[in-house]
């Protein structure tokens, strides 16, 4: 009975200690499951983290170093004034004031004196055709202008003393005299520039070939148009206008444009632009009525060229404007961001109105006295999709 007992009890001691020790070995294991998930830092906080993040809340982090880089430059946003725009289409075409038309001084059979392309650089002076009428039916033209006036000269100083002597009337002196000074000045005008290719067509005045309306062995007569110069110093804008703004023309004062081959933003009144004429009516073929500028041409404009105008109208003031750089858009919404601090910069949605192509008018979205990234605004937007990519977790 005694040795049953003894059995009991030892069992009962050794259920106890079993119990004891794994109780122990899953505060353990416990213990080595949150400390795997909870390593501690160098500075003692949780290592569970994601990658550092480029904002803090809404805001976009951009470092000076790197918004510098990136050409980033914010500005504080005031009031001031505006104008009214009309933005429409037009036209670079060269001006009339810069452009001559040379014609034939003779009739006869046109060679070019040398190589002749459109554009072309011409000095004044230079001999673009020679005119031959040798072959022709009534002879070279400047053979029969040396004959004719030779003859009148002759004439003329047989009636010079016979008129002092009162042998013939002052009425009859008269006529020979008018007949030899026609004569002289069409044998000089045609003679002093005679060479046995015939008569020499030179440039009166240096620019650029902008139209040739002959080719070698055609014939043309005195006062045919053979070829257009341009000095191309000059330009005229017209812009068409629709009608709806008519009642507006009044107001117009300088314009801008931008051709269709660059982004750059010409201002007339940089250019010496001057407004030529403001249409009364409208052209007959179609609803929109011309307004045509002057302005000088510096090389970099090709007449010719189709542009985008931006019409200056009557100014208006307590008007929030922006460069079109501070601008971005998204889906047809367009964005501006405030730089709240030296490293954080917001995102703004704004409402556009009136715009001249370098400036913008700015109807909601800010109030004034804010700081506005002008320039590099692209890349602050792109510093700001980083929000969107999901940073990976380092679990240790």
């Amino acid at each position: 009975m005694k040795i049953q007992r003894l059995s009991l009890l030892i069992a009962a001691c050794m259920a106890l200690s079993s119990c004891a020790h794994n109780h122990e070995h899953d505060h353990e294991h416990e213990h080595e499951h949150h400390a795997l998930h909870n390593e501690p830092t160098h500075n003692g906080e949780s290592h569970h983290h994601d990658d550092e993040s480029h904002h803090h809340g809404d805001d976009i982090i951009m470092e000076p170093e790197k918004a510098a880089a990136a050409g980033v430059e914010a500005s504080t946003v005031s009031r001031g004034t505006f104008h009214d725009v009309i933005v429409t289409s037009g036209k670079l075409l060269a001006a009339s004031c810069d452009e001559t038309t040379i014609v034939a001084t003779v009739s006869g059979i046109v060679t070019h004196a040398q190589h002749i392309s459109e554009g072309m650089d011409i000095s004044q002076g230079t001999v673009l055709y020679h005119i031959a009428s040798a072959s022709l039916q009534d002879g070279d033209q400047s053979e029969r202008a040396r004959i004719s006036y030779l003859a009148a000269k002759r004439e003329y100083d047989r009636a010079l003393p016979l008129v002092e002597d009162k042998i013939i009337s002052e009425k009859d002196f008269s006529i020979i005299r008018t007949d030899y000074e026609t004569a002289r000045l069409a044998y000089e005008a045609i003679g002093r520039e005679t060479t046995d290719k015939g008569v020499s067509v030179k440039a009166p005045m240096s620019g650029y070939m902008k139209q040739c309306m002959v080719k070698d062995g055609d014939y043309v007569q005195v006062g045919d148009p053979i070829l257009v110069l341009t000095r191309n110093q000059h330009l005229y804008l017209r812009a068409e206008v629709p009608v709806r703004y008519y009642s507006q023309l009044g107001n117009i004062r300088s314009a801008k444009f931008r051709t269709q081959f660059s982004d750059k933003i010409f201002d007339l009144e940089q250019r010496h632009g001057t407004l030529l004429s403001s249409g009364k009516s409208a052209v007959s073929t179609s609803s929109y009525v011309p307004v045509t500028f002057q302005l000088d041409n510096h090389g970099d404009i090709v007449p010719g060229a189709y542009a985008e105008v931006f019409l200056i109208a009557g100014e208006r003031s307590d008007v929030i404007s922006l460069p079109q750089t501070a601008l971005t858009e998204e889906q047809g919404i367009y964005y501006i961001y405030i730089q709240e601090d030296e490293h954080a910069y917001h995102k703004q949605e704004v409402t556009l109105g009136a715009t001249d192509g370098e400036n913008t008018e700015i109807t909601s979205g800010l109030n004034g006295g804010e700081r506005v990234v002008t320039r590099g605004a692209i890349s602050v937007k792109l510093a700001g999709t980083s929000k969107a990519i999901p940073g990976h977790t380092h679990s240790h």
